[in-house]
């Protein structure tokens, strides 16, 4: 059986349509910073123009950068940077200065005074992960409906109604009163849960009918469908491409019109389908239905699924450590310290120069679906790793990209590299 394993090679950054955060590696906690004496923290809760806010804001800095700076730099706890980029004095100063500290920030676990640490507003991510889902919809709706004032009493569109449900859903109550979760974070957690603990599709049915008997008043989906129909707006979808049943070619792109392959004339469509088109008339009524493929490639693309990587202050830390943090004595601990790494940056510097720029390997195998039956089934995966993150994270199942999944019932050989046609 074929093993495929090799370098895919090169994605520039600009290519992603997206300005990363630029972050650093954090190395104090997130909502905590220990200190060894005793310090007023009365003006963090002040107005940050008034003089004591400015005054104890100064002690604070003072004391950090003795005790925490590293190259007269520390990592930022304002709420733009959230600990995790490193800036220098007069930049902590200024962001500290005009947007405040993160919410549940500390000076000191053991001060005298009593504080308690606010939970992070589960509903403010929510909306968040809405607007990023959506790409920032809600922030252009209104500029795309200029000198559409005569189109305003008719309905959305989908893309619009799709947003403001998930919006809604964000900021709704799962129940009257619930201020733990709203109705789009309780999904989502509900459906990690199912996804985490590999419970079957019967089970996770049967709970939510469950939950929905013991509690009638909050907003829980029907059926497990429901559910997937809320999560599949806010996820990464994936397309669906015709492959000639021999493995001769990809009905994409400028092909994507034909009904039979180039070379082996084999049809497109399963067989007992005559119509030459795309769809097929049903006899005495005027109903079409579309034709099924041989052959279904199923294509995640890449683009949007590294674009996340970029989203994540801390991830996108991550992805420039090959460059930034890695250690270069010549022991080969990474990809990025091997000759072909090497041999690479020399013979194209442009590129190179660049540490954001993703540099990814590629992995497949055959597997059989259908487990110990007695079935001869082969279905070939191709998983993509970003060798920009560190060796504790490239090679660990979240960062595995699934981009093709190819289809049985035979193993595709040598003609692999056709499918591999929408990831080049």
């Amino acid at each position: 059986m074929l093993r495929l394993r090799a370098n895919l090679g090169l994605l520039r950054h600009r290519d992603l349509h997206r300005r990363p955060t630029l972050a650093a590696t954090a190395h104090l906690p997130l909502n905590s910073l220990t200190l060894s004496f005793k310090m007023d923290t009365s003006w963090m809760s002040l107005p940050r123009a008034t003089t004591e806010y400015e005054n104890g804001l100064d002690k604070f800095l003072d004391f950090i950068f003795s005790t925490e700076g590293k190259n007269g730099q520390i990592s930022c706890p304002c709420i733009d940077c959230s600990n995790q980029i490193w800036v220098d004095r007069e930049e902590a100063r200024t962001h500290l200065q005009c947007v405040g500290f993160i919410k549940g920030y500390r000076i000191a676990p053991f001060i005298s005074e009593s504080c308690e640490t606010p939970m992070l507003d589960a509903e403010d991510d929510m909306q968040g992960l809405v607007h990023d889902a959506f790409n920032g919809f809600g922030e252009n709706i209104h500029e795309n409906e200029i000198g559409t004032q005569n189109e305003s009493q008719s309905m959305p569109n989908r893309n619009a109604k799709n947003f403001y449900k998930a919006l809604e859903d964000a900021k709704k109550e799962l129940y009257p009163g619930c201020k733990k979760f709203s109705v789009l974070s309780f999904i989502i957690r509900l459906f990690h849960s199912k996804c985490i603990g590999k419970c079957n599709d019967k089970g996770f049915s049967m709970m939510l009918d469950t939950l929905r008997e013991a509690f009638p008043y909050a907003s829980i989906p029907k059926s497990l469908y429901d559910l997937r129909k809320i999560i599949r707006e806010l996820g990464l979808s994936y397309d669906k491409i015709d492959a000639c049943p021999n493995d001769c070619m990809l009905y994409w792109k400028e092909n994507s019109k034909k009904t039979e392959c180039d070379i082996c004339h084999t049809s497109r469509y399963k067989a007992n389908e005559n119509d030459p088109d795309d769809e097929l008339t049903i006899p005495d009524t005027d109903k079409k239905i579309k034709k099924i493929g041989a052959k279904v490639l199923r294509h995640f693309p890449l683009i949007p699924r590294l674009q996340r990587l970029f989203m994540s202050s801390k991830t996108a830390a991550s992805m420039r450590w090959h460059e930034e943090s890695r250690t270069k004595d010549g022991y080969l601990r990474h990809p990025a310290d091997s000759p072909a790494w090497k041999t690479f940056d020399f013979n194209y510097p442009d590129f190179a120069s660049e540490s954001r720029n993703v540099r990814l390997g590629l992995a497949s195998d055959g597997f059989n679906p259908f487990r110990t039956m007695s079935v001869s089934h082969s279905t070939w995966p191709v998983v993509l790793m970003p060798y920009n993150l560190p060796p504790w994270m490239c090679m660990k199942q979240p960062y595995f990209f699934l981009s093709l999944l190819i289809p049985g019932p035979s193993a595709p050989g040598n003609n692999i590299d056709v499918y591999m046609e929408p990831d080049l």
